[in-house]
């Protein structure tokens, strides 16, 4: 009789009305169990997603910091490249791999040696000037003392004028000092100094360095002046190892 009259539909609705916010506050506690299960699932996807991506980042940061390097060693290849042009004789290019833990000596370790022909005196250049030379000779390396040591000197010349003088190490990698120049010569502070080629062993007019200061004394005879080496002598990885015109079979 109460599903087939309509007398007691307003009872059914108000009913109904009453029960439905009980039924949803029962619901609650499985609604929240639902949202924090999605939540923790959705941050542990996150921290994983994070974590990835920073480790991606890292390596890629990796490989560009490779590939600067390498673009730089390429650059640096290229101006050494250039550099055996200007010297115009059979040259080799060789990689510094060690310096001398010596403060008193400017010396570096090359990995060429009596293997690939390399002998004492010959001269080493980098891409900016004249580095130094050959002062041992060991079967697959050899001992480059640096124009910059104390015992170390070149002829050199003044590009300007064709002055000759001689360059001499200091024992400082950014000083040079040219001896017995005297007060009346044509020398001035931004000179190019060349290698003159004299005595055969360096390349003549590889630059040398360049003219910083030049301090003359009324009572000295000789001027007091100091250089600046062309080399990078404390930054180069590759050097040019330079083979005189000596006969093949002397080499």
């Amino acid at each position: 009789m109460e599903r087939n009259t309509s007398i007691l539909d307003p009872l059914r609705n108000f009913l109904a009305s009453v029960v439905a916010p009980v039924y949803s506050i029962a619901e609650l506690p499985y609604y929240f169990s639902d949202v924090a299960s999605e939540t923790l699932a959705s941050r542990e996807t996150l921290s994983a997603e994070n974590a990835e991506m920073k480790q991606r980042l890292l390596e890629l940061s990796q490989v560009t910091q490779r590939f600067i390097s390498l673009r730089e060693e390429n650059a640096r290849l290229r101006s050494l490249l250039g550099s055996q042009e200007q010297v115009n004789r059979e040259v080799l290019i060789a990689e510094i791999t060690g310096v001398l833990p010596s403060p008193l000596r400017h010396e570096v370790i090359v990995d060429k040696g009596a293997k690939q022909g390399i002998y004492v005196g010959q001269a080493v250049v980098d891409a900016q000037g004249l580095f130094g030379q050959v002062v041992e000779v060991a079967e697959s390396s050899s001992r480059v003392l640096q124009i910059t040591d104390s015992t170390h000197a070149v002829p050199v010349q003044v590009n300007r004028n064709d002055l000759r003088v001689v360059a001499a190490g200091t024992g400082r990698l950014d000083v040079l000092e040219l001896e017995y120049v005297p007060v009346t010569a044509d020398i001035v502070e931004g000179d190019l100094l060349v290698s003159s080629g004299l005595g055969g062993k360096f390349p003549r007019g590889y630059p040398v360095g360049v003219v910083t200061s030049v301090v003359v004394e009324e009572t000295q005879s000789f001027a007091r002046v100091q250089a600046l080496p062309s080399a990078a002598l404390d930054r180069s990885r590759h050097v040019l190892l330079v083979f005189s015109d000596r006969p093949e079979a002397d080499r």
